[in-house]
């Protein structure tokens, strides 16, 4: 291979971990953010149209409302208490000038001498590349109570993303997601049930 081959591939493969590196700083930032009530940070993370929805609440829609959820009377109730919400590390995908980013996210909530889980979810970031780098098109986040579309939410990729808009996965999609996971929970409690 010659210089100009190998160059080409070496800033390729930067520009890939660039990139990765840039949504793991975002996704990162997000938990501080709103543990210290920092309506600008918040807001920055999110693009102009961006848009939250998270179980128990009606979604965000538009940068300066998501910023708003720092002044929610649950979220007041986690910081006044002593929170922290921890976010794992995301399965990252980019395809140019998008990306999906998935993870857990829990929140802990001080309760007399010693700090309880208050809640655990699943979390799609769907990322958009913007002038001033990588911010939140879409944050879906959903409650692991068992249900399927937390499950979802979890083995979701790039895959059901249109490369120039968000579009959700078509209904079909979601419809054999469902029927996957309703044949592996039957299977399970009928061998559970046997043994």
């Amino acid at each position: 291979m010659d210089v100009a081959k190998r160059l080409a591939k070496l800033e390729a493969r930067v520009s890939m971990l660039e990139d990765h590196l840039a949504i793991l700083q975002l996704v990162a930032s997000y938990g501080p953010a709103v543990d210290s009530l920092d309506r600008d940070k918040v807001a920055e993370l999110w693009a102009k149209d961006g848009s939250y929805d998270f179980s128990g609440g009606e979604p965000l829609k538009g940068r300066a409302n998501v910023a708003d959820l720092i002044d929610l009377a649950t979220h007041r109730a986690y910081v006044t208490a002593g929170s922290a919400h921890a976010l794992s590390l995301p399965r990252i995908t980019v395809r140019g000038d998008r990306a999906v980013a998935v993870n857990y996210s829990q929140v802990f909530v001080k309760q007399g001498d010693t700090w309880r889980i208050d809640r655990t979810c699943a979390n799609r970031w769907d990322l958009v590349r913007k002038s001033k780098g990588w911010q939140v098109a879409r944050r879906v986040n959903r409650l692991l109570d068992g249900s399927p579309v937390a499950r979802e939410l979890l083995h979701s990729d790039t895959s059901a993303i249109s490369r120039k808009t968000n579009k959700r996965p078509a209904p079909k999609q979601k419809r054999r997601a469902a029927e996957r996971i309703d044949a592996t929970s039957k299977k399970s409690r009928s061998s559970s049930r046997s043994s």
